[in-house]
């Protein structure tokens, strides 16, 4: 296409002036991007994910040529054809003809229309294109499931990968072929084919044949929609009860999916057959038939039958479908293999029962990992610029040869705490650095019970690993680390620059008296002009490029969150909202789960990933992540990731070797993730059943327990998860957020008496619209066991109050509530509640709460273990300490296993336990000597617990049995519990 002679051209000077302003918006809209590239780039080659990075990159980069080819392609050849075939003689002035001006630029600029046009519309499809690629990837690399779908037959891969794709596509030949009528229409228009002078109008023959041929590939293309929608049905909505494809959908909309494709054909057809006549009647009445169609039967019919046959007798007819996703939500969301256990949840347990309980009540969790980090803040911080989570996480570990449930944390670099002159440039990136260290304490124990040493009881045991202490002999062998200094965390939110020149003096702070020098590999290098000048222009800061302290020796940490470094090296991930460290081997690591996700199974349950995951402690309103934002049908924990604490280094490994989706990410990314087997023992050994896992499956499992669908369609057995009973925790409007799940080490649910202890997540649940408990679910978290789900079904007929009935019993005894006045002294001191805990005792449910206080309105104030709640069949224990609470509600004696504060006395001051000799009570020689087994007893048993001899723990128990009837004899009681509180 030339332009007519005698139209102006640019001169040299205008045609560079262009370029170089080109260039520079170029520069500007790009450099960015660029700089990001490049900083990207860096980073996963520090990391070892740089296949990730080009295979991402290519994809996108393959996308954006497709899709700009095609759009860009389809634009130029439409607008081709139109000015080809435009009509000889067409008007250029008079008032006939409105748009000859216009017509008379283009053609003095053709060139520049006719590519600048294509090539515009292309980049911006380009770029569109380009953002989908695991949608691309997942359909060139699928890997079958191995299930088929109950209503055509095929392996669920195809809904997972392949449709996905071809909608994808579908729905991209759909704009590429809209625009190109678009550009066909106002091409002609403009150049007469087209025009709207006179009564009707004229069109030419040739225009008319484009269009027409361009409606009919779009008629075309909607028949293949028809036919793809009618596997989409599978992921129907239609039911406000539950996803899939309703009876409606099978008999009605189905069907009618079929006529219309036919219809279409036919349509299509039509448009074809306007090429070769001279007026558009028949595709016309094609296209007033196709949507009459659509009306009468895509939405019409439908609606007719959902009215007047499916709802008069909808139990009976979506039977099948409910059915169907039953079995489909259960198997996506791995909820096919729960041993369900029938539990009473009452019983009238003796001291003797309880004391048997020796892998729970040893283990019973007083510190809770919510509340007690300002404890740990004011006795382990150190300095100002270290700090911990505001939630702190909870882990096992093998303490002489016994699993001992600690609260964890890492004493991390907090730049927020820096202050004065430690604000300053080279402060904050090149002398304070990283954190020291990890601080632990055992979940089931304090210092001593508050009113001992002068008030400073009811505190964690610490037991901190750092710099200073990482060589003591009496830390625990399984605490100990190599590397006890932290470069990566989750408050460490800014980059730090590390490494000093060789010889040279190490400037980084590790203490107030010495310095120290990184050497491990985390970081990227700063020894060239280049990488130090597209850092400084990153962060815009020209200290990097300036500054005479970084040298060929320097290096650059960034992306220190370890849940950001796995969600970059691995963006097919989503990660738990909650890592937590772990000495591995000898280092500190941060164990990070993640979780492959579909968005439609068929006829599985479409579940809000946020909402789900939401409670008290993780409120979803508005802090939801964005990766949670949207709703999935399928979950798996597929991955566990790690990354060191020292170096950074990131570790994927696959976890579900099974899951299909993980396969075809396997695939994708060939290398990047670890097979099962290069799993360490150690690192096993730290792995915990991860909680956004679980609540999902926990808040599915109160639908999802009933078997029959009629049962399910009437939701007369459905339960809810318990809203969270602390009074602090309440959400807004009124109601609170769900309880958040707990760990725990404690027996076998459902086997009273059991002597092993589990690291388990759990959760109470209650019935629909009561708050009795219908059922207590655990999940084992140990290696042997990992994965094993048990839920103890409770009566439906059952009084069990759950936490919300239990929590209003406590707080509302008379004791309780004077002695919870007493202790906030008249508001001198705030009173917290802690978490409570529902476990299986004796063929009953105890619950445990601790109390805290805190003084009020200081800002150095921290909490302190003042109470513990206990309740258990409408008996309240309220005491300074767990073994005194459990003997005011099952009798004397039945806390003896539980362990003894470090500095607290031999017997505990309240609860009913028998006197020691020589006090009141105890004149009674009979007495005296029984007093004295019971003692005797209770040390016996206390070294048993601590050696992990069972044998000698049943001894000790048969022993204590016989001095507490001695005592009770002696005093002229009888032998039965005495009820306390």
């Amino acid at each position: 296409m030339r332009p007519p002679a005698g139209a102006p051209s640019l001169t040299r000077r205008t045609r560079i002036l262009l370029a170089v302003a080109g260039l520079l918006v170029l520069l500007l809209l790009g450099g960015s991007r660029l700089i990001n590239f490049y900083v990207d780039w860096l980073w996963f080659g520090e990391v070892g994910f740089r296949g990730v990075f080009t295979t991402v990159l290519f994809t996108q980069i393959v996308q954006f040529l497709v899709g700009a080819l095609l759009i860009g392609g389809l634009v130029a050849l439409s607008l081709w054809i139109a000015y080809r075939t435009r009509p000889v003689f067409v008007p250029v002035s008079g008032p006939e003809d409105p748009i000859a001006r216009y017509r008379t630029v283009i053609i003095q600029r053709l060139r520049l229309f006719a590519i600048g046009i294509p090539v515009v519309i292309g980049v911006i499809a380009g770029l569109a294109a380009q953002g989908d690629w695991q949608t691309v990837q997942m359909f060139l690399n699928s890997t079958p499931f191995g299930v088929t779908d109950p209503e055509f037959g095929i392996d669920v891969s195809f809904y997972a990968f392949q449709l996905p794709f071809l909608r994808y596509v579908l729905d991209w030949l759909f704009v590429a072929v809209a625009i190109s009528f678009v550009v066909s229409l106002v091409t002609h228009y403009i150049f007469g084919g087209i025009r709207l002078t006179g009564r009707a109008g004229q069109v030419s023959s040739a225009a008319r044949a484009q269009l027409a041929i361009i409606a009919g590939v779009f008629v075309l293309l909607k028949a293949v929609a028809y036919y793809l929608d009618r596997y989409e049905l599978l992921f129907s909505q239609r039911s406000d009860i539950f996803t899939g494809a309703t009876y409606t959908d099978l008999n009605a909309v189905m069907p009618a999916k079929l006529i219309l494709l036919f219809i279409s054909l036919i349509c299509a057809a039509a448009f074809f057959a306007a090429v070769f006549r001279r007026n558009l009647q028949l595709p016309a009445i094609a296209t007033v038939l196709l949507v009459l169609s659509s009306v009468l039967i895509g939405a019409a019919w439908p609606q007719v039958l959902q009215q007047f046959s499916v709802a008069p007798n909808a139990q009976q007819r979506e039977a099948l479908s409910i059915e169907r996703n039953i079995a489909a939500t259960r198997q996506a969301f791995g909820l096919t293999d729960i041993n369900e256990i029938s539990y009473s949840g009452q019983s009238e347990a003796t001291p003797a029962e309880v004391r048997a309980e020796t892998a729970t009540i040893p283990n019973i969790r007083l510190l809770d990992p919510a509340k007690v980090e300002r404890t740990f803040t004011q006795f382990q911080q150190l300095r100002a610029f270290y700090g911990f989570p505001a939630q702190l996480d909870i882990d096992r570990y093998d303490i002489d040869g016994q699993m001992q449930d600690l609260v964890v944390a890492l004493r991390e670099l907090d730049t927020s705490g820096l202050s004065g002159n430690q604000t300053e440039w080279i402060n904050q990136h090149l002398v304070y650095t990283h954190g020291n260290g990890m601080v632990t304490a055992p979940a089931n124990e304090i210092n001593a019970e508050l009113e001992d040493q002068g008030g400073e009881g009811g505190l964690p045991v610490f037991t901190s690993v750092d710099t200073g202490t990482a060589d003591n002999p009496d830390v625990p062998e399984s605490l100990q680390v190599q590397e006890p200094r932290t470069y990566y965390g989750e408050l460490m939110d800014t980059y730090s620059i590390v490494g000093a020149e060789e010889g040279g003096p190490p400037v980084e702070y590790d203490s107030d008296t010495e310095r120290y020098t990184y050497t491990g590999q985390g970081g990227v290098s700063l020894g060239n002009v280049v990488n130090r000048l597209a850092f400084a222009l990153f962060y815009g800061e020209r200290n990097i490029l300036f500054n005479s302290s970084i040298n060929e020796n320097s290096k650059i940490m960034y992306v220190r969150d370890p849940a950001d470094r796995v969600k970059a090296a691995a963006p097919w991930l989503t990660t738990d909202g909650d890592p937590y460290p772990a000495v591995v081997d000898g280092r500190i690591k941060w164990i990070v789960d993640g979780y492959t996700t579909l968005e439609n199974y068929p006829y599985a349950e479409r579940t809000p990933l946020g909402e789900s995951t939401a409670d008290a402690l993780q409120p979803g309103q508005g802090g939801v992540r964005p990766e949670l934002d949207r709703d999935i049908s399928y979950l798996r924990n597929s991955v566990k990731a790690t990354v060191d604490a020292y170096d950074g280094t990131v570790d994927l490994y696959a976890f579900d070797e099974t899951d299909p989706v993980l396969q075809t990410w396997m695939k994708t990314f060939p290398g990047s993730v670890k097979p099962a087997g290069e799993i360490s023992e150690s690192l096993r050994s730290h792995l915990r059943y991860p909680e956004d896992q679980f609540k999902v499956q926990r808040q599915l499992l109160t639908r999802y327990h009933v078997d029959t669908p009629g049962d399910f369609y009437n939701n007369v057995s459905f339960w809810n998860v318990p809203s969270d009973p602390s009074p602090q925790n309440a959400g807004g409007g009124g109601s609170a957020l769900p309880q958040p799940p707990y760990y725990i080490v404690a027996g076998q649910p459902g086997e009273p008496g059991s002597t092993d202890p589990t690291f388990q997540l759990t959760s109470a649940l209650v019935f629909q619209e009561r708050e009795f408990l219908s059922a207590y679910l655990s999940v084992s978290s140990d290696p042997e066991t990992y994965g094993q789900m048990t839920l103890l079904r409770l009566p439906d007929n059952t009084t069990t109050q759950g936490p919300q009935l239990v929590q209003s019993r406590l707080i509302s005894s008379p004791e309780v509530s004077e002695q919870i006045g007493l202790l906030s002294r008249n508001g001198q001191s705030t009173v917290e509640y802690g978490n409570l805990l529902t476990l299986p005792v004796a063929g009953g449910l105890l619950f445990v709460e601790p109390v805290y206080i805190e003084r009020a309105n200081q800002e150095s104030s921290y909490p302190q273990l003042a109470r513990v709640l206990v309740f258990y069949n409408g008996r309240v224990g309220f005491a300074p300490g767990l073994q005194a609470a459990l003997d005011q509600v099952f009798g004397a004696g039945a806390g003896a296993a539980v362990p003894t504060a470090p500095g607290a006395p031999a017997t505990p001051a309240e609860g009913g336990t028998p006197a020691p000799a020589g006090t009141p009570g105890a004149a009674n020689p009979q007495v005296a000597t029984a007093a004295a087994s019971i003692q005797q007893a209770i040390s016996d048993l206390r070294a048993a617990n601590q050696s992990g001899d069972f044998a000698a723990q049943g001894r000790a128990l048969q022993a204590l049995d016989a001095a507490v009837q001695q005592f009770q004899q002696a005093n002229g009681q009888a032998p039965a519990p005495s009820p306390g509180g």
